[in-house]
């Protein structure tokens, strides 16, 4: 079928492999949870594009170049675990800052967007671009699917490619719609809030510790 081997053992991969939490699912969440529905699919937005992008340096062969030089995969691993570090301090950092406040120019200052929820589509599609293991997922899972010889193969990538996208927007949304209904938990519990907060940044600085971490196999 359009030049694909094994489909559902294709599909069940992609599932598996999405419903891992990674930085990509707890970010939006956590914009879905602080600033509501539409801002968390702003930020799915960008995961969509970032692994469009990601999908099409697979299929043309470009993405494979990180495998061939080792170096140049540094550079994009070091990149992405800087940056989720970044990420994940300043999440703490306003977290901590929320922990702190009083009273009621406190809660004011609670409704304004945080600094770390800003931009959300600009540092989704960032956080998904310099993610060394989602690059060399697509090079190593998604290219094996398409059957050599097929005289389209655009056709089979872009086949992968939605079935990647439309398990990703259903995960995304149900992630969405679920901080959605913490929102108006934290709105009662400001404490809350910035516990949940703590525990996302502390998560950002672990993917990005694993990150840094992580090699070419």
């Amino acid at each position: 079928m359009l030049g694909i081997t094994d489909f559902w053992t294709y599909v069940l991969g992609v599932v598996a492999i999405i419903l891992l939490p990674g930085p990509n699912s707890i970010f939006v969440l956590s914009v879905g949870a602080r600033r509501g529905v539409r801002a968390g699919y702003t930020a799915a937005g960008g995961v969509f594009l970032g692994d469009t992008v990601l999908m099409v340096l697979a299929a043309t062969g470009m993405a494979s170049l990180l495998g061939a030089y080792p170096p140049l995969f540094l550079v994009v691993k070091y990149a992405g675990a800087a940056y989720l570090a970044w990420v994940g301090f300043t999440i703490l950092r306003g977290a901590w800052s929320r922990w702190r406040s009083r009273g009621e120019a406190a809660a004011a200052a609670v409704e304004e967007t945080p600094a770390e929820m800003q931009r959300p589509f600009r540092r989704a599609l960032v956080i998904s671009l310099l993610n060394p293991k989602a690059i060399l997922f697509f090079v190593s899972f998604f290219i094996q699917f398409v059957q050599p010889g097929y005289a389209h193969p655009a056709l089979s990538f872009l086949a992968l490619g939605a079935v990647v996208q439309f398990f990703s927007a259903l995960y995304l949304t149900a992630l969405i719609f679920g901080g959605r209904f913490l929102a108006g938990q934290f709105q009662r519990r400001r404490r809350l809030a910035a516990g949940a907060a703590t525990g996302v940044g502390a998560l950002f600085v672990g993917f990005s510790i694993k990150l840094a971490t992580a090699g070419l196999s």
